[in-house]
């Protein structure tokens, strides 16, 4: 019995502080106080989000206008951060106004109405706000590691078909435009992975072989001239990187290697439409010159120094001269140790 009075007793406190809670926190003079100071960090969060968005568009046309990657890619993460500093200091201004609230309402609360009113916002934050939560700590998480950044052209996994230049990023959320001009807001928690397409262009290399060199030139600076140019689409033509004389005497030909940029998502302008425009091309020519069929293929410059670095490692092995060297070693070595044990055996003289 004088347990189940203390325990009736302990909820009959609880009861009488969380109605103590509730009783101060639902009025009308305390709900108005709370509204005028939400209101007043929204406009103020307005306001500052105002102006720091002139400073992204400045920084966004000097990005733009620069010549130089580096620099480019510095305004571009000057951007990201201004962006997410927006929605930081828009949640700061709300958690100020809430703090405010509580102790212009509630001066002196005794600590247990303090603990009662955390518990209450502990059961709403997990029921209702969890969601929330775990979108910022997801772009919390990018954004520290710098998946990516605002201006970047990204393709966001599991959605296989969603990808576009990313135009804005908050920790809650990211909003990309696709090359069809539509507008995607994405929640950061079913972001999964990223593929960042670098200095947002796609890089498309055609390798012909042809037996005249000069010609395959003018074949090249020919189908230049068919090809649909702007920003969506090829944006910067074929040019000739490389022409390598290849084969034996009497039957040479010569390699040349083109390279051309488009926008992600019309790789098929250079991978399909401009070979088939070549081929037809040299077909009406008297003599043609195409040896095989063109080759088109990724080209990145980054990408295929690393690649080359990773099979000149996987082929670091012992020379010839060092494994029979090795073997001349271990025989040297086997040898002495059979003298050895034969020396060992060997009956001893009596004098």
């Amino acid at each position: 019995m004088f347990y189940v009075a203390q325990t009736e007793s302990g909820l009959d406190k609880i009861s009488n502080n969380l109605e103590d809670v509730t009783g101060k926190i639902f009025n009308l003079e305390s709900l108005t106080l709370l509204a005028a100071l939400l209101l007043s960090a929204f406009l103020i969060g307005r306001l500052i989000a105002l102006i720091l968005r002139r400073v992204n568009n400045i920084l966004s046309r000097r990005a733009d206008k620069s010549p130089n990657l580096l620099t480019v890619e510095k305004y571009r993460r000057a951007e990201t951060i201004i962006v997410i500093s927006i929605a930081l200091i828009r949640v700061f201004l709300v958690a100020l106004a809430l703090y405010l609230w509580w102790v212009l309402e509630h001066p002196g609360q005794q600590p247990t109405a303090i603990i009662g009113a955390s518990a209450i916002f502990a059961v709403l934050a997990g029921g209702v706000f969890s969601p929330v939560l775990r979108d910022l700590a997801s772009g919390s998480m990018m954004m520290t590691e710098h998946w990516f950044g605002v201006g970047d052209h990204v393709k966001i996994e599991p959605f296989g078909d969603m990808q576009g230049v990313v135009e804005r990023v908050t920790l809650r959320s990211t909003r990309i435009r696709g090359i069809n001009g539509e507008v995607v807001w994405v929640n950061n928690q079913n972001i999964q992975a990223v593929r960042v397409t670098t200095k947002g262009l796609r890089t498309i290399a055609i390798e012909l072989f042809v037996s005249d060199p000069e010609a395959g030139k003018r074949l090249i600076d020919a189908t230049d001239l068919r090809l649909p140019t702007g920003p969506l689409m090829v944006a910067k033509p074929l040019s000739i990187m490389e022409v390598n004389e290849v084969g034996r005497e009497g039957h040479s030909m010569w390699h040349i290697t083109a390279i051309a940029q488009t926008a992600p998502g019309r790789e098929w302008l250079i991978e399909k439409y401009a070979v088939e425009v070549i081929q037809e091309l040299d077909a009406k020519r008297k003599n043609p010159i195409l040896k095989s069929e063109p080759i088109a293929r990724f080209a990145d410059s980054v990408a295929e120094r690393k690649f080359a670095q990773a099979i000149k490692n996987a082929r670091k092995a012992p020379t010839k001269r060092n494994i029979t060297a090795q073997i001349q070693q271990a025989a040297k070595e086997a040898k002495e140790r059979s003298e050895t044990r034969k020396k060992r055996k060997a009956p001893r003289k009596i004098i």
